[in-house]
């Protein structure tokens, strides 16, 4: 999967989404993901990163195989 996919998919999700993408092993399986969004303010981390799995329709583990993720609400 493409980083450029993965970040499209999370903004499409989350529109107001700042989105970094980092291929961590230059394989293309392998990734970070740091995303910032509003929207997450009052929310857990966990229901923060929820919300990315979700946005990312069921690929983790399938054709997206690690996702190392970071989120943040704005400064």
């Amino acid at each position: 999967m493409a980083a450029d996919d993965i970040a499209e998919m999370i903004k499409s999700a989350i529109p107001d989404a700042e989105v970094e993408i980092t291929d961590l092993a230059g394989d293309g399986d392998h990734y970070a993901a740091k995303v910032v969004s509003e929207s997450f303010r009052g929310m857990t981390r966990v229901a923060q990163q929820r919300a990315v799995y979700a946005a990312l329709g069921g690929r983790m583990g399938g054709v997206l195989h690690a996702l190392q993720l970071t989120t943040a609400v704005p400064n």
